[in-house]
């Protein structure tokens, strides 16, 4: 089994912005990783399956909702923190990164932010360690980047509400305990509902024959008149702002995501660099792979340096969600460029398991489409530099 001798690249020197927690928090997370992602996850991208046993090491970690308080079983750290820990759990696999970001950010956070007290100390503690896991249900078959055309709906049953519709493309589903559902009333407002296993009439088929985050599990929310309790409507916030703040969120972690991806593949290039021989001496040595290299590295390190920022006006609470929209678009697509500059030095090998280039790069083109495409978060920086929207 191949051993994980990844080396984080800091060509700015950006440790010395973060606080000794950070580094902690950092080192934990690459050590875990090191040691339960690394070793399995070009297996499990080969066969297609979800890792599950790992879940309960990444609530271990801290990885679900690290920066939810204490008193709800979070860490209680701050954003800084948990972007760190996206870096180096997507530097393992996008798709493992994927099961925190929805865990965090798309179920915790909205029972969080917009849940009643007695839901957060229901659901709150059993999603952060563990004991449950969650699916966020926004995106339908009909409406991906408009999401305020959703179809799916709920009525005002007396005791309860009843539930009807179907949502795509949902990280998590096929083993899902809990889902966080947006829906519309019958005034056309949409709400979020928490919906349960087991309900009757809810369904998770899985999504098969994927050829980008293949360890992660991908699959259907389907409503057929579930009855959910009235309780379970989230009572704070509504409309279509509520489950854009939590994008917010998770955009945020993969702005962090992509660099640690991009990080992999760049640290990959460089050692292989160094030890393949071809005209007698390392293609290292050569100025087209230095080129290569040398953009690598430039790139990171400017993503570096976009997102800590970020991260420091997150957690002052002024980062706006076209800032965030911005460094989710520039981190992947970066990301994106590094995987495919990466393949190409490693030649053959690059398309192989036996490094993780190629895995990398498939999984990007997920994340460059997921949580906003990459032309709908250029058209969000457009609308807020303009004033003018390019949506209608």
């Amino acid at each position: 089994m191949a051993t994980d001798q990844f080396q984080s690249p800091d060509y700015y020197l950006l440790d010395e912005l973060l606080t000794e927690e950070h580094k902690l928090v950092r080192e934990a997370t690459r050590d875990w990783v090191k040691k339960e992602v690394s070793p399995i996850i070009e297996e499990y991208a080969q066969k297609a399956t979800f890792p599950r046993h790992i879940v309960k090491g990444l609530a271990e970690v801290g990885a679900f909702g690290p920066y939810i308080p204490q008193e709800y079983g979070g860490a209680g750290l701050d954003q800084i923190s948990y972007g760190l820990m996206m870096q180096e759990i997507e530097r393992g696999d996008s798709g493992v990164r994927s099961t925190c970001s929805v865990q965090s950010s798309l179920v915790m956070y909205p029972i969080f932010a917009y849940g009643s007290e007695e839901q957060r100390k229901k659901y709150l503690p059993k999603l952060a360690s563990g004991e449950m896991l969650g699916s966020f249900g926004l995106t339908e078959p009909d409406f991906g980047s408009n999401p305020s055309g959703m179809v799916t709906n709920f009525k005002d049953m007396g005791d309860h509400y009843l539930l009807n519709g179907a949502k795509l493309w949902i990280s998590n589903s096929p083993y899902c305990d809990v889902a966080v559902v947006w829906a519309k009333n019958e005034e056309g407002r949409i709400h979020g509902l928490i919906v349960e296993r087991g309900m009757e009439g809810f369904s998770t088929p899985e999504t098969h024959n994927k050829w980008s985050l293949r360890a992660s599990a991908t699959g259907e929310l389907v409503f057929d008149n579930v009855k959910v309790p009235k309780d379970n409507l989230l009572p704070n916030k509504s409309g279509l702002g509520a489950p854009l703040g939590c994008l917010d969120s998770a955009r945020y972690g993969i702005a962090w995501g992509a660099i640690g991806a991009a990080m992999d593949c760049y640290d990959t290039a460089l050692r292989y660099s160094k030890e393949r021989i071809q005209f007698g001496k390392p293609i290292a040595s050569f100025q087209l792979q230095q080129k290569k290299l040398a953009e690598m590295i430039t790139e990171i390190t400017k993503a570096q340096l976009l997102t800590w920022r970020l991260g420091v006006l997150k957690n002052e609470g002024r980062a706006t969600t076209a800032q965030i929209s911005m460094a989710k678009r520039n981190n992947v697509a970066m990301a994106l460029d590094v995987a495919r500059e990466a393949r190409q030095m490693l030649g053959g090998m690059g398309i192989t398991g036996e490094y993780p280039i190629m895995r990398h790069m498939m999984n990007l083109e997920s994340v460059v489409t997921y949580e906003g495409t990459h032309d709908i978060h250029l058209l969000i920086t457009g609308m807020d530099i303009t004033g003018i929207s390019a949506f209608k």
